[in-house]
């Protein structure tokens, strides 16, 4: 079944409540409905009078913020227990979790505002964020404020352009996809020069 079909009956049967409650299961790794398309379908609704502008924004920022917090809470107090205990079986193993720590590290709490906007990522972040020991603080300024820039953007999207939101939906996510994957090439291409260029013990 088509996903954007998903996402029609579910707020055809549950109006509201697809946000306050979908939403968050997007962020724990359950994208059923998918959060892009939510949010611009909802603000398509709003659009065309169905859902009212303020309490759709609002319902769809809360859901989102709930999801946030539910998965940084999550890997924060049960986090690496699970992963040193089943991580194999989940694919995640303890230097992943070392690895997104470097990356914090390194990159600061800027991570934190565009990681909702890269595919796969938004679903785990908030636990590696809490198994890595961000502090609560710099998650409700920084992972909060990447919340709010992700679902107004993608809000946007439906309500601004109005019957051409799929089209332009699309696009953004060709163009979303494109970026990261360029973005990957040069980070790759980056490292494989400070490596080829790095110097050799005798």
């Amino acid at each position: 079944m088509n996903l954007l079909h998903v996402v029609e009956q579910l707020f055809a049967k549950f109006g509201y409540l697809v946000l306050l409650i979908g939403l968050p299961l997007d962020f724990i790794a359950l994208p059923i409905p998918p959060g892009n398309s939510t949010l611009t379908y909802t603000g398509y609704l709003s659009y065309k009078g169905v859902l009212l502008l303020l309490p759709a924004f609002l319902a769809a920022l809360t859901g989102a913020l709930l999801g946030v917090t539910i998965t940084y809470a999550i890997g924060y107090q049960i986090g690496m227990p699970l992963v040193e205990k089943y991580g194999k079986w989940l694919s995640i193993k303890p230097e992943h979790v070392q690895k997104v720590r470097r990356y914090y590290d390194k990159y600061g709490n800027t991570m934190l505002l565009f990681s909702f906007f890269i595919p796969g990522i938004r679903q785990f972040i908030g636990y590696f964020i809490g198994m890595i020991r961000v502090p609560f603080r710099a998650v409700v300024i920084y992972a909060y404020l990447g919340t709010l820039i992700w679902v107004t953007a993608f809000f946007a999207i439906g309500y601004v352009f109005g019957e051409q939101w799929q089209s332009v939906f699309l696009l953004v996510e060709t163009y979303l996809k494109y970026l990261f994957i360029g973005l990957g090439c040069v980070l790759v291409g980056l490292f494989l020069v400070r490596w080829l260029i790095r110097p050799r013990s005798s």
